[in-house]
């Protein structure tokens, strides 16, 4: 029995025959091609006081030059005495020396350490001319971070907690920023006791 093509037929086979070319001269699809994130723009240049505020809030100097106070979810930053330093007021019990244990002593405010160098107080940061950085220059801020130095008179080192060799690490116009950010704060009058430095 012979097959005799229907015009319907041929179409369809003609149809399927057009196609079969056209896959083979094309060839495989490609693969579809990743397209890079579309790029993001540069952030704006930050002013020097803001990215002193940026470094300063990284570098945690709220979490002991900010007095606490008992806020509704417990302990929180007085920012109305932001970076004020030890509240004068606040007395510090007797502790024998040098062989006091590390600790933090003040816990109401977590502005006093205490520990085998002695006693120390965290500084007012603030502009106030008298009592806190009003008077200091930006090559005095440097000095004192690169160094590890006070400036009042006497000078004496630094102490512990403050991470004065981790502060150093920034570069010239970092330092200079944080300065520039803490001379926008309100100056707070408030003057710091002096550390109680362990007998060598």
């Amino acid at each position: 029995m012979s097959l005799t093509p229907t015009p319907t037929l041929t179409r369809t086979l003609l149809g399927a025959a057009a196609v079969a070319l056209l896959v083979a001269a094309c060839g495989a699809p490609e693969p579809a091609k990743e397209t890079a994130p579309a790029a993001t723009a540069a952030p704006a240049q930050q002013s020097p006081v803001d990215r002193g505020r940026y470094l300063a809030e990284f570098g945690g100097c709220d979490d002991c030059h900010t007095p606490m106070v008992m806020g509704p979810r417990g302990p929180a930053p007085d920012m109305s005495k932001r970076l004020s330093g030890h509240p004068a007021a606040v007395t510090m019990p007797t502790v024998k020396l040098p062989a006091a244990p590390w600790g933090w002593y003040g816990a109401a405010t977590n502005t006093a350490f205490a520990g085998p160098w002695g006693v120390s107080y965290a500084a007012n940061l603030t502009p106030d001319a008298d009592t806190g950085l009003g008077r200091w220059s930006d090559a005095d801020f440097m000095k004192s971070m690169r160094t590890g130095t006070h400036l009042a008179a006497p000078q004496r080192p630094i102490l512990p907690p403050m991470p004065w060799a981790d502060v150093a690490k920034l570069n010239d116009d970092d330092l200079k920023a944080v300065f520039a950010f803490l001379k926008t704060l309100p100056p707070v009058v408030n003057a710091v006791p002096d550390a109680t430095v362990a007998p060598q």
